[in-house]
C-alpha cells in the first residue's frame, strides 16, 4: 500500500493528524527533499527506510515502491504542501495503476494557505476579489498560452504564484501589461510557516527590485492583489441587515 501524504506548508506541526499517523506507520518513506521540511521525518519510526526523491527519477521512485510491495511493506510518498498543486503525482498514480499497486491520498495544507495565514490576509474580500488564481510564470517549463500571466492578469483577481521567484523581471512586466496597476499590493513570502520564514511587501512595479535586492531565488510564493489593501465591503454573512438560513435580519 502506498500513501501519498501532503506534508503541509513547512511547519512540522502543520501536517494533518492523519498524515503524521501514516508517517509513523510507514516502513518506507520517499520524500521530496528539495522542498519538504526534513524535520517532518522525526515522525518516522525507528528503522524506517528513507529516500530523498530530489535525487531520483520517476522510474527510480517506482522501483523503490515495487521493492517495498514485494516485501509487504507500507510506503509513504511525502510531498510538499498539498500534492494536488505542482506535485507531479498523476504520473505516479498512473504507474501504480498499471502495476496493480493500491494507493490513497492524504491532503495537506498548501503553502498558498500557509502564506495567507502568515500575511493575515483573506484572499476573497467582498467587492475586491472573489477569485484566487493559483499559477506560475513560464520558464524552463512552459505554460499553456491561454494561461499566460498577461491573460490571467486581465481579471485583476487575487493571484498566487508558485515557482516564479527567479523570473520576476518578466513576471512584473506581464502583470502590468495584463492589467494590474503598478501600485497593486504584492507580498513575497519566503518559506511560509517555516521557522526561517520572511515576508517582503512591495507593489507590482517594485516586485523585481524587491526580490533581487533580498536575494530571493526559490522557495517563495508571490501574492498579488488588492486583497492586501485597505478597501473592501463588509461581509453580508454577519451583517445584521442580512437574513440567512440561521437568523433573521434585525435592521
Amino acid at each position: 500500500m502506498v500513501h501519498f501524504v501532503g506534508a503541509g506548508s513547512g511547519a512540522v506541526d502543520l501536517i494533518t493528524v492523519r498524515g503524521a499517523r501514516l508517517l509513523g506507520e510507514a516502513d518506507v518513506i520517499i520524500y521530496a527533499g528539495s522542498l519538504v521540511n526534513p524535520a517532518l521525518l522525526s515522525y518516522a519510526k525507528e528503522g524506517c527506510e528513507i529516500h530523498d526523491s530530489a535525487k531520483l527519477t520517476l522510474e527510480q521512485v517506482i522501483d523503490i515502491i515495487k521493492a517495498a510491495e514485494k516485501q509487504g511493506k507500507t510506503t509513504v510518498r511525502l510531498h510538499t504542501g498539498d500534492s494536488s498543486i505542482y506535485g507531479a503525482v498523476r504520473e505516479q498514480f498512473d504507474e501504480l495503476i498499471k502495476l496493480g499497486i493500491e494507493y490513497d491520498v492524504c491532503p495537506g495544507v498548501s503553502s498558498f494557505c500557509g502564506a495567507a495565514s502568515s500575511l493575515k490576509t483573506e484572499y476573497t474580500l467582498p467587492d475586491v476579489s472573489q477569485t484566487v488564481i493559483i499559477t506560475r510564470t513560464a520558464g524552463r517549463t512552459p505554460v499553456p498560452e491561454r494561461e499566460s500571466i498577461r491573460a490571467l492578469a486581465s481579471h485583476q483577481s487575487t493571484m498566487v504564484l508558485f515557482l516564479s521567484t527567479s523570473l520576476t523581471e518578466a513576471l512584473q512586466a506581464d502583470l502590468i501589461a495584463g492589467g494590474y496597476p503598478g501600485d497593486t499590493p504584492v507580498a513575497v513570502v519566503y518559506k511560509a510557516t517555516w521557522p526561517e520564514e520572511k515576508i517582503f511587501r512591495c507593489t507590482v512595479d517594485t516586485l523585481h527590485k524587491t526580490v533581487t535586492e533580498n536575494g530571493l531565488t526559490k522557495t517563495s510564493l508571490i501574492v498579488v492583489g488588492n486583497c492586501m489593501g485597505d478597501k473592501y465591503l463588509r461581509s453580508l454573512l454577519y451583517h445584521p441587515g442580512f437574513t440567512t438560513e440561521f437568523r433573521e435580519a434585525t435592521e
